[in-house]
């Protein structure tokens, strides 16, 4: 029996799109896509269809979803150039995939091997070790529904710890150059490491850190307004990704 990917149930903004199509809510997690399709407009005039959903219905756990990501989380790329249409999980694979296929230039990329390694270490650092603590300080900070010290405490020392890893990074306290952003030479170049790791850390405030706490990482805090005064940052974390 022949995979059909689209099904009866599957959103006609889904299944009626020609190129790329990504399903997404304004989470940090979504905004890390959003971003980077914003930027490759600006890059190359890139265009795509969205699909906004609602994860606290639960629409991602429906089987129309689940065809495109058995895993039920968002955001969820598909490229409907490919034949079969090509469906990307995961944010980092997805913007790798953007990277490899949308980005000719590479300019959110590098050429260099050893450039290209730092991007994916830095990528996968915070993909692997720092979302994770952060999004589970915020759940076991804000939703909960029985307040847990140990887990609060554990989530909150574990992400302020990867905070204090990007200040390293960033301030050059190994190296003696300061750097702009997380990979390549000098001060590094503006790369889907950076676009991968700044929607999370520019929420501190709202995941419960204090100023206080985050006076300790200064390097950092002005990564994060660099990158926030980037036009396609604003358009990816904008009005156009808010659900009216």
């Amino acid at each position: 029996m022949s995979y059909a990917l689209y099904q009866d149930d599957t959103p006609d903004s889904v299944k009626n799109s020609k190129g790329l199509h990504l399903i997404t809510q304004n989470t940090p997690n979504g905004q890390k896509v959003q971003i980077m399709l914003e930027e490759l407009a600006d890059a190359y005039g890139t265009t795509w269809d969205t699909t906004m959903i609602n994860i606290m219905t639960n629409e991602q756990k429906k089987d129309w979803f689940l065809r495109l990501d058995p895993n039920g989380r968002i955001p969820v790329l598909v490229d409907n150039t490919a034949s079969p249409p090509f469906t990307v999980m995961e944010t980092s694979a997805e913007l790798l995939y953007l990277l490899k296929f949308a980005d000719k230039k590479d300019i959110f990329g590098f050429t260099d091997e050893l450039e290209r390694s730092e991007a994916l270490q830095w990528l996968f650092f915070w993909h692997g070790s720092g979302a994770p603590y952060q999004g589970q300080y915020h759940h076991f900070g804000k939703y909960a529904k029985e307040k847990i010290p140990y887990a609060i405490e554990r989530y909150h020392n574990e992400t302020l710890r990867v905070f204090g890893v990007l200040e390293i990074r960033l301030s050059g306290k190994y190296t003696g150059e300061p750097r702009d952003y997380l990979a390549g030479k000098g001060k590094g170049k503006y790369s889907v490491a950076d676009i991968g790791t700044w929607p999370w850390v520019k929420g501190w405030e709202s995941s419960g850190f204090t100023t206080e706490e985050m006076d300790e990482f200064p390097h950092m805090k002005k990564w994060i307004a660099r990158i926030a005064e980037r036009p396609a940052t604003k358009r990816g974390i904008g009005e156009k990704y808010v659900q009216k």
